[in-house]
């Protein structure tokens, strides 16, 4: 099985990771949390990669767990209800949770906690994006070189969504006419209906029609010609769709 393990160059997670590795010697209680799809359960994963793991959810088989464990990873920690009257003297004990409920309760249980921070708060957000830009170009046989404009990417639910939009983007990227036609014609095979079913779906070629020319030629002079319209006609449809 390969090895699992968390990307990094980040003073952050470094800070993070130290603070972990210091606890391997010590029978003490550590805590990470942080919002989900941080890689939390990735990192720990590659600190403690052979250590028992249990989800919380599970009251009974955590007690268990915690009974015939010395060193215990236990996830999904937000979900377990009066943890303070669980033992863990004499534990190494590493949870992990999405938030913290009770600050009070949760730094009496643990010695140490740690924040992972998010992808909008990480300063090695790059090397994660051009890493997993990599491995889903792999995934989609794209073997050359794409450049993406990493400016919009969907930082919302962290790394779920940063390799969902990559993924789209990537595919985007490289659709030609033929298939660009597939999925127009399956759109608009579930969304036609009404009366005036032209007008309303005559958006889906315009405005991206009229937005790559702005971005591209920046002029609506240039534009119109290149369009084969008269300049206020032009300016007219730039208006109708918010474009301006």
């Amino acid at each position: 099985m390969k090895p699992v393990q968390f990307l990094s160059n980040s003073p952050q997670i470094d800070n993070i990771v130290k603070g972990l590795t210091l606890t391997k010697s010590l029978f003490v209680s550590s805590l990470l949390f942080g919002e989900e799809y941080t890689g939390k359960r990735t990192l720990i994963k590659t600190l403690f990669p052979n250590t028992t793991y249990v989800d919380a959810s599970n009251r009974e088989e955590l007690e268990i767990a915690l009974e015939n464990n010395n060193e215990l990873v236990i996830y999904n920690f937000e979900r377990l209800l009066n943890f303070e009257s669980l033992n863990f003297q004499n534990k190494r004990i590493i949870a992990i949770t999405n938030h913290i409920e009770n600050s009070a309760k949760i730094e009496k249980k643990f010695a140490f906690i740690y924040k992972m921070p998010s992808l909008v708060e990480r300063d090695d957000l790059n090397l994660l994006i051009e890493y997993f830009q990599n491995e889903i170009q792999q995934n989609l046989m794209l073997n050359y070189p794409i450049e993406l404009d990493y400016s919009k990417l969907d930082l919302t639910e962290n790394i779920q969504s940063l390799k969902s939009s990559l993924y789209k983007k990537l595919i985007h990227k490289t659709l030609n006419s033929e298939e660009i036609k597939e999925i127009l014609l399956n759109y608009l095979y579930e969304h036609m209906e009404g009366n005036n079913a032209y007008r309303e779906h005559l958006s889906l070629y315009e405005v991206p029609l009229i937005e790559a020319g702005l971005k591209r030629y920046k002029s609506q002079l240039k534009l119109a010609h290149i369009l084969g319209l008269n300049r206020n006609t032009l300016r007219k449809k730039i208006q109708e769709h918010g474009l301006d």
